[in-house]
């Protein structure tokens, strides 16, 4: 019968070391991933405060969330959801959580930018997540750009 492996190069494979550094070509990906993961810790702690807030433990208003206006409900309601689910995208590096990281900035931006009276329209909310927006942008692009090379 013949050796299925074929030659004895083949038989002579250095290991695997899955603790080494990523090679130089790769820092900006690697960069681009620990960003979305510390993205992942941040979405995380935003969608359990809104889930607070839901079931009435950091209410602004003492008789909870059914105190407040609607649109403050399904504003809470819907970055509660968003949230999560875009911490665990951006925690695995899928590009559906990076999707769905950004809807849910472009979110924020837009309520508190054009509905001023949900939040209270703090610009710092809005600087806070242009300059969140554009650390993303510029990692992504270097990424590609070094996956491309």
């Amino acid at each position: 019968m013949i050796d299925p492996i074929g030659s004895e190069q083949a038989r002579t494979l250095d290991p695997v070391h899955s603790g080494e550094d990523a090679a130089p070509a790769e820092r900006w990906t690697a960069r681009l991933v620990l960003f979305l993961r510390v993205m992942a810790g941040i979405s995380l702690v935003k969608g359990i405060y809104h889930w607070a807030v839901v079931c009435g433990i950091a209410a602004p208003t003492p008789g909870g969330l059914a105190d407040n206006p609607i649109p403050y409900q399904v504003a809470t309601a819907f970055f509660a959801v968003i949230d999560l689910v875009a911490a665990v995208g951006l925690w695995l590096a899928a590009a559906w959580g990076a999707v769905v990281w950004l809807t849910s900035i472009v979110s924020m931006i837009a309520v508190e930018v054009l509905f001023p009276q949900i939040y209270g329209g703090g610009l710092s909310v809005v600087a806070a997540e242009l300059v969140l927006l554009a650390m993303y942008l510029c990692l992504a692009l270097l990424s590609a750009r070094e996956q491309s090379a």
